[in-house]
Formats: C-alpha cells, structure tokens, sequence
C-alpha cells in the first residue's frame, strides 16, 4: 500500500477523535449526567481523608471506547 495513503487515513482518525474529544469538553456542561460524578461511583469521605473511585465511569467509558473500536474495526474490513 502507498505510505502516504495510509498517513493520511491516519490523520483523519486522529483529527475525528479531537474533534469528538473537543465537543464533549465544550458541551459536555449541557449534558444530563457529569462524567466521574455518575450514580453508583464509590465516594467515601472521613475525618482526615476521602476516597473517591469512579466505577461506573469507568464501566462507561470502557464500553463506549468497546464500541468505538469494534465500529472502527468493522469498516475497516
């Protein structure tokens, strides 16, 4: 395959994942749910301390990247 074809498939991957990266940062106050404050994230607060973990964020983010990459994959064949 020519390099240069394939530098610039790669270039519009890349710029479409900023440009989604981007918008989330931009509307992401106008959506319903904050992404790391979801229902079900461990949020633990002490007298000398506090620990928070983001569970079902993770859960979130894992299946929509699972998604986006079997979404990619399939047009790649």
């Amino acid at each position: 395959m020519d390099p240069l074809r394939e530098i610039g498939k790669l270039l519009l991957v890349v710029g479409v994942v900023l440009i989604g990266a981007g918008a989330l940062l931009v509307f992401g106050v106008r959506l319903p749910f904050r992404l790391g404050r979801l229902p079900g994230d461990i949020s633990y607060q002490g007298r000398h301390g506090s620990f928070y973990f983001p569970i079902v964020t993770c859960i979130v983010v894992s299946v929509a990247l699972t998604l986006i990459f079997w979404i990619v994959n399939f047009f790649r064949r």
